[in-house]
């Protein structure tokens, strides 16, 4: 599974790689309403929490699916505007105010996107003027409690007042937590901006998109990206541009825009690279699938407590010599156990670090 970006045709001047103060904000409310997502900003989470205005806070509550299952769109609106090449304001007033330049029609699909499957990658009709699409969209936002319902219902009736709501509650966040992070941060992702820039001068689209996150790889020959994710997803340049944001905040999410009619935009943490590469998800498939097996769990079971040969396996498990090497090169292609030789006998042994890493490797597998 992956999601590609079809990049045929890309020149390299269409691609940009730029912070953006709102797409900033969007993951530090995730991270506040999910801190579980990010323990390395429990710090950070516990200081804004402990500080936060309970009026604000309620309001936090009130649209909070905006941006607790991931962040909505709305967070990155300069990808939405027409002609496919705007870039990221400078300052979060800028950012608002390209928020603003959104539709009506544009706003309300992607406040709907969490509650109500409004479609993504292809063009959906207005649901602003299908009044079935709106009973759709209500009855769904119901099944996900009275919250979701009131604010679809408010959403719908009037987009503006909803619009309204929203940027003052926006700067609000500045005033009372963000600015401070912000003041921080900002100098990180510039330089981490600069630091992707230079790569894609000088080693072009693969060597940057390389540094961005293991996960992301090239095929300029195929003129594609693709994202190693548990999701499907496709998207394609055509004439609009490719932006890079990082984000201080957002490890371990790596996110792609791919909206339809949107310009592509990926969302990753800066400085991820310096990690240690998680598997890929194809590679925890095979390891998962590796280990459902009963006789698998069995050899996992003697291979972590010592070295063993092939024959010592026949003899304590009494199966036949092909029936366990076929269940150990199962476990080798997964990368779960390690071989050596010595002498004439071959030593397979269970590899703890990979089986120990299994279910954090995983788990960033379903974040990312």
């Amino acid at each position: 599974m992956s999601v590609s970006i079809d990049i045929a045709g890309l020149r390299p001047e269409r691609v940009a790689v730029v912070p953006s103060p709102l797409a900033e904000l969007g993951m530090a409310l995730h991270a506040l309403s999910e801190p579980g997502h990010h323990p390395g900003l429990q710090g950070w989470v516990t200081g804004v929490t402990a500080r936060l205005d309970p009026h604000l806070a309620d309001r936090m509550c009130e649209a909070d699916f905006l941006w607790r299952t991931t962040f909505s769109d709305l967070f990155l609106p300069f990808a939405g505007i027409p002609g496919g090449s705007t870039l990221p304001g400078a300052t979060l007033a800028e950012d608002l105010d390209l928020l603003d330049k959104l539709t009506d029609e544009q706003f309300v699909d992607c406040a709907l996107e969490f509650t109500c499957a409004i479609p993504y990658e292809t063009q959906a009709p207005d649901v602003l003027a299908d009044a079935e699409l709106q009973r759709r969209a209500l009855e769904l936002a119901a099944a996900r409690g009275p919250q979701q319902l009131r604010f679809s219902q408010r959403l719908l009736e009037d987009p503006p007042r909803i619009r309204a709501w929203l940027r003052q509650f926006l700067e609000d966040c500045d005033e009372m937590f963000f600015a401070d992070a912000w003041s921080r941060l900002r100098h990180q992702l510039a330089a981490d901006a600069r630091h992707k820039t230079d790569l894609l001068r000088h080693k072009g689209l693969a060597g940057a998109l390389g540094a961005v996150s293991p996960a992301v790889s090239v095929d300029e020959a195929a003129g594609r990206i693709t994202i190693d994710k548990l999701r499907q997803g496709t998207s394609v340049i055509k004439d609009r541009s490719l932006l890079l944001v990082p984000t201080s905040l957002g490890r371990p999410h790596l996110m792609i825009l791919h909206r339809h009619g949107w310009q592509p935009v990926l969302h990753y943490p800066a400085g991820s690279p310096g990690l240690a590469a998680p598997p890929s998800v194809d590679q925890l498939t095979l390891r998962m699938t590796a280990l459902a097996h009963p006789v698998r769990m069995q050899l996992c079971r003697n291979l972590a407590r010592s070295t063993y040969t092939t024959s010592e396996l026949v003899q304590i498990h009494g199966m036949t010599a092909p029936e366990i090497s076929r269940h150990l090169s199962v476990l080798k292609k997964a990368g779960l156990i390690t071989t050596r030789r010595r002498g004439r006998y071959v030593l397979h042994q269970l590899d703890v670090t990979a089986l120990a890493r299994l279910g954090s490797d995983f788990l960033e597998a379903l974040l990312r």
